[in-house]
């Protein structure tokens, strides 16, 4: 990945989760929020190649002049060790570590051969419902929904259980050169049917036909189950990163 790479994917990303405001200090985003998606509130720094010192103090009065704690992302590359090392100082700790993934557009839209997912500019309450459904604790979902609502120009896909009600959901913002893909969901009684698939082929088509090359996502390094899904969606690993949290490391 090259420096701009780094930088549209972490630009394209805020524009999908549209945090409250956003500052820019000595290369690094700082997104302010009070949701619960850890991107649209976490300072990340747009290039891995080199470590100026990072302005962890003052990003951390920013966040404290809006009554926010300081939350970072930092990258596992080793130009930023200097910046982990100063966290670990300062008493945070690792939390959450994420992979970045990245796929040919073309790759991920014939990973499905059956038909298209439903696609919407609107999010309605009826593609909501499977954020907020059985197993899933209600108020996280709701919070994750506002989120990618009030991103502009975003597209929603949709595919329905037999029963008519949303079986699995999914989220394309085209920003900064990079389609992304964000709020990936199904129904728990819904899991194991190709519906994520299906969402990520169609949401891959849709920005391939808009004239977007390449797709970016990101899973929980624990999830390895959305992980085989993306590998057969042509996806592979781009880096890595972590939360980074104060207190964890008490």
């Amino acid at each position: 990945m090259t420096n701009a790479d780094v930088e549209y994917i972490e630009r394209a990303t805020l524009a999908a989760v549209a945090p409250a405001a956003v500052d820019e200090v000595e290369g690094w985003l700082i997104p302010f929020d009070t949701g619960v998606v850890g991107r649209a509130k976490s300072a990340v720094p747009l290039r891995h190649d080199v470590s100026p010192r990072a302005p962890v103090i003052e990003i951390e009065r920013r966040y404290a002049s809006k009554g926010l704690p300081a939350l970072f992302r930092i990258a596992e590359v080793n130009a930023l060790d200097g910046t982990r090392d100063e966290l670990l100082q300062l008493g945070y700790g690792k939390h959450k570590p994420t992979l970045v993934q990245i796929a040919a557009a073309q790759a991920a839209a014939g990973a499905f051969s059956g038909p298209a997912a439903e696609i919407s500019a609107l999010a309605d309450d009826e593609w909501a419902s499977v954020f907020l459904g059985e197993g899933f604790d209600p108020v996280e979902g709701a919070s994750r929904v506002q989120t990618l609502r009030r991103a502009k120009g975003s597209l929603f896909a949709r595919v329905r259980g037999e029963d008519g009600q949303t079986a699995a959901a999914g989220v394309l913002s085209l920003a900064h050169g990079w389609a992304s893909i964000h709020g990936m969901r199904t129904a728990q009684s819904q899991r194991g049917r190709g519906h994520a698939t299906r969402v990520v082929s169609t949401l891959a088509a849709v920005a391939l036909d808009k004239g977007f090359e390449w797709i970016v996502l990101q899973v929980e390094a624990g999830n390895t189950t959305a992980q085989r899904l993306y590998a057969r969606c042509g996806f592979t690993t781009a880096w890595s990163y972590a939360y980074w949290i104060k207190g964890l490391n008490k």
